[in-house]
């Protein structure tokens, strides 16, 4: 347990030090006048060091409040880090409060004679949350209620609605305070500033400069990421060099992808999944040092969402030990003349040999027919060959084969649509324009642009991934990953059939290796 966790567990429950149920009875027996209260504290966030001393401020604050009454604290209730203000949001400690004030008494069997809270904003900001504590509180009498306010008499006549209408004050408070808080926000990345809580990785303290180390670290994945690299084998090699998020924690398979989709790397910002642009609906570009460019960016975004169906979540599946395991199959003719054609597996040599791995058609138990054995070595090298020479030849068309985006025009045609449908609106003159035809035509000019814009992203990342295409197949080959290559030889190949060698042929013969293409010479 955390010191946290420890500090939130000690706040909550009955406080050390208090008599037992009987004797406090025993203690009422002889002071009518004594109260047995219950403190609530809550606070929405609790701040960046996570200390909990929000809670412990308000705790110690009603402690010497009912010291000085001479009230006895019986029970505290705590919900650390909680809004009260969202629906979806719930409090564990306040729902164990309504439940103990309508029983009359806490878990333990202490009675209940009053609430205190430093404010009444701490116990509720709903309507609905507020009447059903007036309602559990004023279940049983005299009971009394502090916050700092003072002295509250929950039981007047008139109480509920004036409660009512603090809680619609409340909640306008926290609304305004929330849409003053995105227009801010918005303001500042109009301006290309800097919004980050915490340090973002892959730059410094300042979240201006990169810290070149971590800056490289992206730019590596990225590529990566784009070529056919896996985020699970971008997540085990930040592991493996120890990075950490600016949060100082193990990077896993979704901090990773949330690096790696974040506009911030190519100087862009984003709201919400939308890029911040200006007066021209061109996007925003940050005070920050980019670490990409932006084709690199819709390139690897584009490639991370078509992998998980749009959402970037890992598929899972086996990892090959071997290259070409599943994609070599059997070429054996059986008795009856068709061919084996089941698929080969990777298996470890025996020692004696001078290669470490070879590929054999399975078992008969198995379904194989176990008549076909390739040397592993010389068996990738020959595949691998065929392959990057595949590469270098679609390489140099497929930097061509990408044209100028030819959509532009109707992009600025939908702006200017909507820039006009948006000055007659606004200009009382014009009486063709009123509020249902604005309200009718607009969602059609949005849904226009939004479409037009997807379809320009998935462009960028086209001619992104062709001028990727353009580097040195055969110098980058070396330093991909097996996945990667085993990625890349799927993609042009549906599978190699190995020919046997013939009885007692020990020699290794590439031209057994028949390539099966996935699109014609």
């Amino acid at each position: 347990m955390g010191k946290r966790e420890e500090l939130v567990s000690k706040l909550r429950g009955v406080p050390e030090g208090l008599p037992s149920v009987e004797e406090v009875r025993a203690m009422l027996a002889a002071d009518p006048n004594l109260k047995c209260v219950v403190c609530y504290a809550r606070i929405s966030f609790d701040g960046r060091v996570k200390d909990a001393h929000g809670i412990e401020d308000q705790h110690r604050d009603m402690t010497d409040a009912a010291r000085r009454f001479g009230w006895l604290v019986v029970y505290r209730y705590t919900d650390n880090d909680k809004s009260a203000s969202k629906e979806s949001v719930v409090r564990d400690d306040f729902e164990q409060l309504i439940a103990d004030l309508s029983a009359g008494a806490t878990p333990e069997g202490y009675p209940i004679h009053g609430v205190m809270a430093v404010n009444d904003d701490r116990l509720y900001r709903r309507p609905s949350d507020w009447e059903r504590y007036l309602k559990a509180f004023a279940s049983h009498e005299g009971r009394v209620y502090h916050d700092s306010n003072g002295m509250q008499d929950l039981y007047a006549e008139g109480f509920e609605i004036k409660g009512l209408v603090g809680v619609a004050m409340s909640l306008s408070e926290t609304r305004k305070k929330q849409r003053r808080s995105r227009n801010s926000h918005r303001s500042r990345a109009i301006r290309g500033q800097s919004v980050s809580a915490w340090r973002p990785f892959g730059w410094e303290d300042d979240k201006v400069t990169l810290r070149t180390k971590e800056a490289d670290a992206i730019r590596e994945a990225v590529h990566d990421v784009i070529a056919g690299a896996s985020i699970s084998e971008i997540t085990r090699r930040w592991k493996e060099a120890e990075f950490l998020t600016s949060r100082g924690n193990a990077f896993q398979y979704q901090t990773v992808k949330q690096v790696l989709m974040n506009a911030r790397l190519c100087g862009y910002r984003e709201i919400k999944g939308e890029l911040v642009r200006d007066g021209d609906d061109q996007p925003i570009t940050g005070e920050w040092d980019p670490i990409i460019t932006p084709k690199e960016w819709f390139a690897v975004t584009s490639k991370i969402r078509e992998r998980g169906g749009g959402t970037g979540t890992p598929r899972g599946g086996l990892v090959h030990k071997y290259l070409l395991t599943g994609i070599l199959r059997c070429g054996h003719v059986l008795e009856d003349g068709t061919v084996c054609n089941n698929k080969m597996i990777g298996l470890k040599a025996n020692d004696w040999l001078k290669y470490q791995h070879a590929y054999m058609c399975k078992k008969t138990v198995d379904g194989g027919c176990n008549k076909t054995y390739k040397r592993g070595d010389k068996t990738d090298k020959a595949i691998e060959e065929l392959v990057i020479a595949k590469l270098e030849r679609d390489a140099a068309t497929k930097a061509q084969a990408v044209p100028d985006w030819d959509k532009a025009e109707a992009l600025e045609r939908a702006l200017q649509s909507r820039r006009e449908l948006e000055r007659r609106w606004h200009d009382d003159a014009d009486t063709d324009i009123d509020d249902e035809a604005f309200f009718r035509n607009l969602p059609v000019l949005e849904r226009r642009i939004k479409e037009l814009r997807a379809d320009q992203r998935a462009h960028e990342a086209l001619r992104a991934e062709a001028e990727e295409a353009q580097e040195d197949v055969r110098k980058s080959w070396g330093s991909k990953t097996l996945t990667q290559k085993r990625e890349a030889i799927k993609k042009v190949l549906s599978a190699v059939i190995a020919v046997p060698g013939g009885k007692g042929n020990k020699t290794f013969d590439p031209d057994l290796l028949k390539p099966v293409w996935r699109t014609s010479e």
